[in-house]
């Protein structure tokens, strides 16, 4: 029989999973009566475990939120899961924490580890490979973060003090109405009110946010996230490429993702009219050299619309495969 120490330790990892839970239902899972049950609750608060009586039909007890956590009671698989979500935060840069607070964390929760599965984690740790670098991203402000995820929640509109690329310095407006991280970044999009147009802003970027009075209607159509990919994909740079492509939209996506280029159907053109399906493609890039060997790696028709520039580096590229190809 489990001793009274282990049903109450027991107890707040039920209590800790979320939600409130009946008398009846604890006095179940612990294998005692209700009077038990309200004097291992009695226990908890004594211990400083912020723990909350919920009256009505379906009241109970839940944990309410403290000034501190309350003490976690992890299964061995969710702290494995814990920690290497730390390790995969660090290694990717898509923490909202800064690298000391994440180290420390993990220390804390590999001090506590049984032997056995601070061993096995140690092992796994030492067995893990990357195939990309450490991320060394900024990481966005916690408080910032937070600030800027209760505007979107409750559609508030919040005020943002924000360093661009250039090192430019502006106090904006903005209604937020969605968080995206993309690429070992993080990002808020919205809408600027005073512009009335959608804005993207990196989150490491913003020094201060604050919530201002007010509310205001998220707008309909795409997700956050397809807004933020969308407005990587027309981002004023040198260049404008406009292609037809002959091929489906995931063949495309797999060498042209979403943040590098749109997608539209487009009706055939000429010799276009018997081969199918076709797709044009728009993107805007800084450099052209990179997309020859896209192209290429496609293995679809395509037709280049603009700019012949491209046009005479496809070309060159072909020209040195075929020469390569005939050496001996």
């Amino acid at each position: 029989m489990p001793r009274p120490t282990a049903r109450v330790l027991t107890l707040l990892e039920l209590l800790q999973s979320g939600g409130t839970r009946t008398v009846a239902e604890l006095a179940d899972r612990l294998g005692v009566d209700g009077r038990t049950v309200r004097r291992y609750v009695d226990q908890l608060i004594d211990l400083d475990v912020p723990v909350e009586s919920v009256r009505g039909r379906y009241g109970g007890y839940r944990l309410a939120p403290g000034y501190r956590l309350p003490p976690l009671m992890l299964s061995d698989d969710e702290a494995l899961a814990v920690l290497l979500g730390l390790v995969a935060g660090r290694r990717t840069g898509l923490t909202a924490a800064g690298h000391t607070a994440s180290e420390t964390a993990s220390a804390k929760i590999r001090r506590v580890l049984p032997e056995h599965l601070a061993r096995r984690l140690g092992t796994l740790l030492e067995s893990l490979a990357f195939t990309e670098q450490p991320g060394e991203l900024a990481a966005p402000d916690a408080g910032v973060l937070l600030t800027i995820a209760d505007a979107v929640r409750h559609r508030r509109p919040v005020s943002i003090r924000y360093t661009d690329r250039d090192g430019r310095r502006s106090e904006r407006t903005l209604h937020a109405y969605g968080i995206v991280a993309h690429s070992g970044r993080w990002y808020v999009t919205g809408t600027d009110p005073d512009i009335g147009e959608d804005r993207t802003f990196r989150l490491d970027r913003i020094a201060d946010a604050r919530a201002l009075p007010g509310s205001f209607e998220a707008p309909v159509g795409p997700d956050p996230a397809h807004r933020v990919l969308s407005g990587f994909a027309t981002a004023a740079y040198r260049h404008e490429v406009t292609l037809r492509i002959h091929g489906t939209a995931e063949q495309i996506r797999a060498h042209l993702p979403a943040g590098v280029a749109t997608l539209e159907e487009c009706e055939p053109v000429g010799q276009d009219r018997a081969a199918g399906r076709w797709l044009r493609v728009r993107l805007r890039v800084e450099r052209l050299d990179w997309l020859p060997p896209i192209l290429a790696s496609l293995d679809q028709p395509f037709v280049i619309e603009r700019p012949d520039e491209l046009r005479d580096l496809v070309i060159a590229l072909a020209e040195r495969l075929a020469s390569n190809a005939r050496q001996a």
